[in-house]
């Protein structure tokens, strides 16, 4: 699943073991989507990929993003986490050139009517 929009904050960087001993980190971004109805989402990046990305606030991306929930003590928790960003697309769509006047009509006696 892909979201876009444009990093509009960054949140403290947390690291801490898991209970096997193996340390983790997760650094998380606000990202703001675009269109009539903007929504804010809070995007969560793990280990190697913080350093990897190195989103900035003010960056346009569009990120490949995992939703999921887990339970703990009878709530309900919910995280996104990006595993690609794209900084090419940004989620803009690039204008198409409208074609050339040539591409219609043809001026070869070749591709003349015959009427």
């Amino acid at each position: 699943m892909d979201l876009s929009g444009k990093i509009i904050d960054q949140l403290q960087e947390v690291s801490g073991n898991s209970k096997s001993g193996n340390s983790w980190r997760k650094k998380e971004f606000i990202l703001e989507t675009e269109g009539q109805y903007p929504k804010k989402v809070c995007v969560a990046l793990w280990g190697d990929k913080i350093d990897q990305f190195a989103l900035k606030v003010g960056e346009k991306v569009t990120l490949g993003i995992d939703v999921e929930s887990r339970e703990y003590n009878g709530r309900w928790y919910t995280e996104v986490k990006a595993y690609k960003v794209d900084r090419s697309q940004a989620g803009e769509i690039a204008p198409q050139e409208a074609p050339s006047v040539d591409t219609f009509y043809s001026s070869s006696e070749e591709d003349a009517l015959p009427f």
